[in-house]
């Protein structure tokens, strides 16, 4: 099993968009994505602070990746 680590935003939003995602607005510090598929996902931008692993894994489960899966990304 790959241990998650926390990420920046930046690097949430860049492995986003190769998995498909767009971003659809921003209302103050949280961006919306969207997939062609349908699916979608909340992701938080605050400024200095990582997305933690807890956050990290509920973003995953709701966008339906497995965490290896976004590690090779």
């Amino acid at each position: 099993m790959t241990r998650l680590s926390p990420v920046r935003a930046r690097e949430m939003f860049r492995k986003l968009r190769r998995l498909g995602f767009e971003i659809v607005r921003q209302r103050g510090s949280h961006t919306f994505w969207r997939h062609p598929d349908g699916r979608s996902i909340v992701v938080p931008v605050h400024k200095g602070e990582d997305i933690g692993r807890g956050l990290l894994r509920s973003i995953l489960n709701d966008i339906e990746i497995d965490v290896a899966e976004f590690v090779e990304l």
